[in-house]
């Protein structure tokens, strides 16, 4: 399995890009402003969209990738948008409501839409595409309804992706004797910005010390949602507090591999 970053930062500035993963090349996990940096090929073989919350960032990309490969997809199934049901009732209160954006749940006809919501749970396992890959729903806990997912390789290890989160001790018992080849955890602020952090739900370099001490050594340890200019302090304050721990930030055009 591949893994292709497309967009891991907080927030956009020239070089970066809000957060979405592509899994192999059919399966796309959130939907930032990444998404935009796919050909108009590799658009229309996505299948399955996997969201983990409601925000923007997270989400835009959805209703214009649906614009951009609605011709191309016809005949084709609707590409299957995976969420919370309370994720899923914002795209269609607010997205979907032909004031924001057209209605792609409807288009280019009722009977035969580019896009269906699929309402999804938490401990859920989802089995996705002709390789029936198995992927998980975690918990997170953030200012609206979220998740993260973990997806199982073929070897039983796991790529995790936390989402948008803060201290989280249900993704800990979540993930207890898993074993974990990649963890792609959110550090949205700097320590100077802790109060922000905290009543966003949302890491800075303490909170994160703290819950990196559930991930055994040997981990990968992925950094994501860095806000734009803020990574050299992030880093310089994680290194003070976890000093020989080995922590990467992400970078966008990266591709990781879960065997």
């Amino acid at each position: 399995m591949n893994i292709r970053i497309l967009g891991c930062s907080g927030s956009i500035a020239q070089g970066c890009r809000t957060t979405s993963f592509l899994l192999d090349d059919d399966v796309l996990i959130d939907a930032g402003t990444g998404v935009g940096d796919l050909t108009l090929e590799e658009l229309a073989r996505i299948d399955h969209i996997l969201l983990s919350h409601s925000h923007l960032d997270h989400v835009l990309g959805v209703p214009l990738l649906a614009d951009s490969v609605m011709r191309r997809r016809q005949g084709r199934a609707p590409i299957q948008v995976h969420a919370l049901s309370e994720t899923l009732q914002v795209l269609r209160q607010h997205l979907f409501n032909d004031k924001l954006w057209p209605d792609f749940t409807r288009l280019p006809s009722a009977s035969r839409p580019v896009l269906q919501l699929q309402p999804l749970e938490i401990g859920q396992t989802l089995y996705l595409g002709a390789a029936n890959r198995a992927i998980d729903v975690l918990p997170a806990a953030h200012a609206v309804p979220a998740c993260g997912y973990a997806v199982n390789a073929p070897s039983g290890r796991s790529w995790v992706y936390t989402g948008d989160t803060g201290p989280n001790p249900a993704l800990w018992a979540a993930l207890a004797g898993r074993p974990v080849a990649q963890l792609v955890i959110e550090v949205a602020f700097a320590e100077s910005e802790r109060a922000i952090a905290a009543n966003s739900r949302h890491h800075c370099p303490s909170s994160l010390a703290d819950e990196l001490r559930h991930v055994p050594e040997g981990t990968d340890v992925l950094l994501t949602h860095i806000k734009p200019g803020e990574l050299d302090t992030i880093r310089a304050d994680l290194a003070r507090r976890l000093p020989g721990r080995h922590l990467q930030a992400l970078a966008a055009g990266q591709t990781l591999h879960l065997d």
